[in-house]
C-alpha cells in the first residue's frame, strides 16, 4: 500500500509541475535506465507513445502521467509473485488495491489461516471441540466485520462490534472472551500478529458489559422445563414425525448431557463397566465434562436402537453437519422451533433439559457430589475434586435411575439390556 500510495503522489507530483509549481526531481536507477536502454524495440514503443501524448498538448501531458502510474503499478504484483508466495486470496486483493486504491479496505488480521492455525492449537492441546467450533464462529463473525468496515482492530472498533451484536451482556461476555482467547495464542505463537500489534494491550479487556441484576437477573436466567414440560416436548416431536429430535430429548433428560456431548458420541463409546452399560463421554467443554454416565432403564432399548441403526459411527442422527464438523446446528434449531411452537421463550433451550435432570436428581435426594459426577461438574471441594477417585458404576446407575420416567415410558418395558 505504501508503494503504491508512493507512486501515486510521484505522479501527482508531475502533473503540478505542468502549472509551474515547484516539485521533487525523479530520479531513475541507473540500473534500471540501462536495462531499459539495453531493449531498443522498447525504447521505440515508448518513444512512440511519449510523441503521441504530448501531441495533444498539456491535456495529453496529463494523461502521460496518468497512464505511466498505471502501469507501474500494474507491474507490482507480478513482481511480488516473482520474489516470493502470496496466496491466491491475498494476490486477487492486491490487484484490486492496484486497480483502484481508494476503495481500497484493510483486510482483517484473523485471516482464515490464522483461525486454522489457533483451531488446531486447541485441539492439540485438548480443548473440546464444541468450545473450539463455538469460538471460532465468533471469530468469524469479528472477521467479517473487520473486513466489512475497514476498521483497525482496536479498543474503540471491539466496543463497536460487541455494541451491534445485539446480544445480552453475558453473550457478549462470551464473544469477548473467544476474542481474548485469540489475542493470547496470537501475541505468543503467530511472529506476523506479534509484529503487527507489537507493544498494544488486549482490545477486548476491560469493556463495561451491561449484566442484568436483582430481579432482571432473575427473569433473564434459564428455566429448566417440568416434568409435564418435558412430556409435552417428546409428544410434539413424536407427533411432528421428527424421531432423531425426539430420541435427542429422551436422551438429554435421562442423562443430563449438553446436546454438544450427546451429539459427539460415538457407538463404540457405548461401555460396560463392572457390568453396568454406560455412554463415555470423551469430549466435553470442560475436564469435569469427561466421564461415563450410567443408562437409564429407559433408554436402554433407545440406545440399542441407535447403536444397531447408525449408519456414520455416531450414536444421534443428524441430516446436517457444519463446516467445522459441527453436528449440533440442525437439531438445535429444530429444537428450537419446537418449544416455541409450544409457547416456550427464550428462557427455554435445550440446555434447559439439563436443569430439568439435575433437579430431579436433588429431589430424589442424590448427594451433591454424585451429582456433580453424572453431570460433569466440578464440586469445588479438595476432597473430591483432588483426592476422590469417584462413585463406582454400579453407584451411578442406582443414582441415576431415580430420574422418574416420562409418561410414555411408564407403560414401556425398558429393562431390556444392552448386547
Amino acid at each position: 500500500m505504501d508503494t503504491i500510495t508512493a507512486i501515486d503522489g510521484m505522479m501527482q507530483d508531475q502533473k503540478r509541475g505542468l502549472i509551474g509549481e515547484k516539485v521533487p526531481q525523479v530520479e531513475i536507477d541507473p540500473a534500471v535506465e540501462a536495462r531499459m536502454r539495453s531493449n531498443p524495440r522498447f525504447v521505440a514503443v515508448f518513444e512512440a507513445w511519449v510523441r503521441d501524448h504530448l501531441k495533444d498538448g498539456m491535456g495529453g501531458k496529463v494523461r502521460l502521467f496518468d497512464e505511466l502510474g498505471q502501469g507501474i503499478q500494474s507491474l507490482i504484483p507480478a513482481a511480488l509473485t516473482r520474489s516470493q508466495s502470496i496466496p491466491a486470496g491475498q494476490l486477487q486483493e492486491l490487484k484490486a488495491l492496484v486497480t483502484n486504491p481508494g476503495a481500497h479496505r484493510p483486510r482483517s488480521p484473523l485471516t482464515p489461516a490464522a483461525l486454522e492455525a489457533f483451531r488446531a492449537f486447541r485441539t492439540k492441546h485438548g480443548v473440546s471441540s464444541a468450545n473450539i467450533a463455538t469460538q471460532h464462529k465468533r471469530l468469524m463473525h469479528l472477521s467479517a466485520y473487520l473486513a466489512e468496515t475497514g476498521k483497525t482492530l482496536d479498543f474503540d472498533c471491539v466496543a463497536a462490534w460487541i455494541d451491534s451484536l445485539g446480544l445480552a451482556g453475558k453473550t457478549q461476555q462470551q464473544y469477548l472472551l473467544a476474542g481474548n482467547a485469540f489475542w493470547r495464542w496470537a501475541m505468543k505463537y503467530d511472529p506476523r500478529w506479534r509484529e503487527t500489534f507489537k507493544g498494544a494491550v488486549s482490545p477486548f479487556e476491560r469493556h463495561a458489559v451491561a449484566l442484568p441484576k436483582g430481579k432482571a437477573a432473575l427473569d433473564a436466567k434459564r428455566k429448566e422445563f417440568t416434568l409435564l414440560d418435558m412430556n409435552r416436548l417428546y409428544a410434539a416431536a413424536q407427533e411432528a414425525g421428527n424421531v432423531p429430535l425426539a430420541d435427542l430429548i429422551k436422551l438429554g433428560y435421562y442423562t443430563g448431557m449438553r446436546i454438544s456431548e450427546l451429539c459427539s458420541l460415538h457407538t463404540e463409546n457405548v461401555i460396560n463397566v463392572d457390568g453396568v452399560e454406560m455412554l463415555d463421554v470423551t469430549d466435553s467443554k470442560t475436564p469435569a465434562g469427561i466421564r461415563r454416565v450410567p443408562i437409564h432403564p429407559a433408554i436402554s432399548n433407545l440406545v440399542i436402537r441407535l447403536v444397531e441403526n447408525s449408519i456414520d459411527g455416531f450414536l444421534v442422527v443428524t441430516d446436517f453437519v457444519g463446516k467445522q464438523g459441527d453436528r449440533t446446528g440442525a437439531l438445535g434449531k429444530a429444537f428450537g422451533a419446537l418449544k416455541t411452537s409450544l409457547g416456550y421463550g427464550a428462557q427455554h433451550v435445550y440446555h434447559s433439559i439439563r436443569g430439568t435432570t439435575i433437579t430431579q436428581l436433588a429431589r430424589h435426594d442424590v448427594p451433591y457430589p454424585m451429582i456433580c459426577e453424572l453431570v460433569g461438574h466440578k464440586t469445588r471441594t479438595l476432597v473430591f475434586d483432588t483426592y476422590s477417585s469417584g462413585f463406582s458404576a454400579q453407584q451411578k446407575l442406582t443414582a441415576i435411575s431415580t430420574v422418574p420416567r416420562l409418561e410414555t415410558d411408564l407403560c414401556c418395558d425398558s429393562t431390556l439390556q444392552l448386547a
